[in-house]
């Protein structure tokens, strides 16, 4: 059951700060509506949040994002205690994702040997 409501509040929370990501609630210029989030590790006690994110954009505005995430943490952290009824509201580190570029990197030389 605790595996359950564990799941269900990490999808809740990546809905969530997705949504904050995409209409232009974190004011902070290195955040692009581009960025998105891929998943969120929630701790056991729901103290702790890593949010992975990503985008099409290179290495170092990812980078860049996710300083500016980080950055605004408190904001976002404050805006989800009001959007979600949780007894604490987790403490939020956002963690730059490559996977979509390297996914597409991998593709490429499948391509290539293919060819």
């Amino acid at each position: 059951m605790a595996n359950y409501r564990l799941e269900r509040v990490s999808q809740l929370l990546a809905q969530q700060i997705g949504l904050m990501i995409t209409q232009a609630e974190i004011k902070d210029p290195r955040v692009s509506s581009l960025v998105s989030v891929t998943r969120v590790e929630l701790s056991k006690d729901f103290a702790y949040a890593k949010v992975y994110i990503s985008s099409f954009e290179d290495h170092k505005q990812l980078s860049a994002a996710a300083d500016g995430l980080n950055h605004a943490a408190g904001f976002i952290q404050g805006s989800i205690a009001k959007r979600m009824r949780l007894r604490n509201t987790p403490r939020l580190t956002f963690i730059a994702d490559h996977g979509i570029e390297d996914g597409f990197h991998l593709n490429e030389k499948i391509r290539e040997v293919l060819s």
